[in-house]
């Protein structure tokens, strides 16, 4: 049973400070010891998908209580207990929980191992209450060493199918027989006769051998998902290969441009997708290697005339998890073609638009310099204008002070003073030009 341990306040060890989390992580390794066992038994297995910790631990409670039993603790992920003519083993994983049923099935040594089953013993209706899904159902059946060995032939005839996986484990200990079939009940069948096997190792056996089922049909999960994956994928690449052919000619920048908008929602349909089916994908990869550690650990020694457990595994089950990796790489090499095609694409579209600005200043400093020549010529024409009026003003005057009786010389003084005005007037306007242009310009 998984202890609380409270980790609010550090210890103090011989003057050290304890880290607050130590003594928890600590005992994290021993949260989930193994059961002991003592054949024969009969085991049924139950992994529950889409409820919380919380609840099930509630309903493990409702239970414990019915039969006036042990109650798991506030906040535990695991609960083992002897409730009357069974035994439960609940567990709490990441996603799913675990109910494990076992008895102690003495008085059914006479009859096949699957006619008696543990689930027969627990009540219906809180049976029927679990919340969640089944996702992985097997019974299992464990016979004693007292009794004979089976032939392959009758094991065969007992799964009613030649494709039975068997082999000796546990260092010749015991023998396992499976089909990996659902039959008619909706549970699979574990069939494992005992060899001599300790009580502790035959816990460790029967444990990993509901772990490989469990872990097998929740990472089987992702393979529909790769599956429906794949016409989407080749959709996407598809219509990338067109982008980049397309990208390979002579574009105009607004076809660079929409061609950039494409590849952005290519993308975004491939993030899309990709964050709908990446976790299942990852768990499938998690679950996959736990499946093959759990296989390894059962030490398989070949029984002349069946397929062992890891053979099987390889030739169904390896295949469907390379499948589902095989979309994960696709993603990742899908998204990183379509991150190049975008920088190289944004790439054109930047020196396009620098291409494009460069000719717009060019032609900017044209049409300045052109504003320039005229309005230099305007203010020569200026020049001309003004004098020519400011000399007739002064003629004007002259003859009026010659008629007045002021001795003046009308032609002689306007001789002498226009071309002074002139260059007075010259001079005037290009002071007043360069004084505007030295003036920074005011805000609007």
């Amino acid at each position: 049973m998984q202890e609380r341990i409270p980790s609010d306040a550090p210890q103090l060890l011989h003057g050290l400070e304890d880290h607050p989390q130590r003594t928890l992580v600590a005992a994290e390794l021993h949260a989930r010891p193994f059961e002991t066992f003592t054949a024969p038994l009969r085991a049924s297995h139950l992994a529950m998908l889409g409820s919380d910790a919380a609840t099930d631990r509630a309903h493990v409670a409702r239970l414990c209580e019915a039969l006036d039993q042990r109650l798991p603790r506030e906040g535990a992920t695991h609960h083992s207990v002897e409730l009357g003519s069974f035994r439960l083993r609940w567990e709490r994983h990441t996603e799913f929980s675990t109910y494990t049923f076992f008895i102690t099935d003495y008085s059914a040594y006479g009859l096949q191992p699957f006619d008696v089953v543990a689930l027969d013993k627990v009540p219906e209706a809180w049976l029927a209450a679990i919340a969640g899904r089944m996702i992985a159902g097997v019974h299992l059946a464990l016979e004693a060493s007292s009794r004979p060995q089976r032939g392959v032939h009758e094991i065969i005839e007992m799964f009613r199918t030649p494709n039975v996986a068997g082999s000796h484990v546990a260092d010749g200990g015991a023998l396992v027989f499976t089909d990996f079939r659902l039959h008619g009940d909706g549970f699979g069948r574990l069939l494992v006769q005992d060899r001599g096997l300790p009580p502790m190792r035959t816990g460790r056996l029967v444990q990993r051998l509901l772990e490989i089922e469990t872990y097998r049909l929740i990472a089987l999960l992702a393979f529909p998902l790769a599956r429906a994956a794949s016409p989407e994928l080749n959709a996407i690449e598809q219509r990338l290969q067109t982008i980049t052919d397309r990208m390979a000619g002579e574009c105009a920048l607004e076809e660079q441009q929409g061609l950039l908008d494409e590849i952005a929602g290519l993308a975004s349909e491939l993030a899309r997708a990709s964050a709908a089916r990446n976790y299942r994908l990852s768990a499938a990869r998690a679950y996959h290697s736990i499946v093959m550690h759990r296989i390894q650990a059962l030490r398989e020694e070949r029984l002349s005339g069946l397929q062992t457990i890891g053979e099987f595994m390889d030739r169904r089950f390896t295949p469907a998890m390379h499948t589902c990796q095989s979309v994960v790489d696709r993603q990742e090499a899908l998204s990183r073609s379509l991150a190049r095609a975008t920088d190289l694409l944004r790439t054109r579209v930047d020196v396009a638009l620098e291409r494009q600005n460069r000719d717009l200043l060019a032609s900017m400093n044209r049409r300045t310099d052109l504003q320039l020549r005229l309005q230099q010529t305007v203010e020569g024409l200026s020049v001309v204008v003004i004098s020519y009026y400011s000399a007739g003003l002064l003629h004007f005057l002259l003859k009026g002070l010659a008629a007045a009786g002021v001795a003046v010389n009308v032609e002689l003084t306007m001789g002498l003073t226009v071309p002074v005005l002139v260059l007075a007037i010259f001079f005037s306007i290009r002071a007043m030009r360069r004084r505007l242009l030295r003036q920074p310009p005011s805000e609007a």
